[in-house]
């Protein structure tokens, strides 16, 4: 029954969120929604913000289960993809007071998706560890940029189709800093 409630929290959360603000969504409204009192929303979390977090957390740990061959696009939707489909709820975070917490989740996984692909390519190359952490961190960076950007633009441009752009224009870039390093 606690995952079921759980579960019925974090959707009908997610609900509100695509439909109004952080700072406009209470404990009694995700209640409500849920049919339960708030004392059951409590027994789960213990307060809003924990409630985004374990959503974050959850969502972030995802990533992890990415085909291992999946390619540098392929990995970035991974990582994008929750944004993408809760654009609105995503914007809604990004312009709250929690937008820190959003920063934090993208960039947890947007560390994870670059690393991995990194250590899966690293193998082919004689790659020293430090200029490894430096070609992660350039991409990790660059992810974040672009999702900031996006939602600074207001969502005005496509994300998938941006990141295509970019992943086709740069292709083999990884690989020559691999190798150089």
């Amino acid at each position: 029954m606690a995952n079921f409630t759980e579960k019925a929290i974090k959707q009908e959360f997610m609900k509100l969120l695509n439909e109004k603000s952080l700072s406009k969504i209470t404990v009694k409204d995700i209640s409500e929604k849920c049919g339960i009192n708030r004392n059951t929303f409590y027994y789960h979390f213990s307060d809003i913000p924990d409630l985004l977090e374990v959503i974050f957390t959850e969502e972030s740990e995802k990533i992890a289960s990415a085909d291992e061959n999946a390619s540098l696009y392929e990995l970035l939707m991974y990582a994008v993809d929750f944004a993408i489909e809760n654009k609105v709820a995503v914007f809604h975070i990004f312009k709250s007071a929690k937008r820190e917490m959003f920063e934090t989740y993208l960039e947890r996984i947007s560390e994870k998706a670059v690393s991995d692909l990194i250590e899966r390519k690293a193998g082919e190359y004689n790659t020293d560890e430090r200029n490894k952490r430096a070609i992660i961190h350039y991409y990790k960076c660059l992810l974040i940029g672009i999702v900031i950007d996006w939602l600074s633009s207001e969502m005005q441009y496509e994300l998938q189709e941006e990141l295509r752009r970019i992943c086709d224009l740069f292709d083999g870039a990884m690989e020559r800093a691999l190798e150089r390093g």
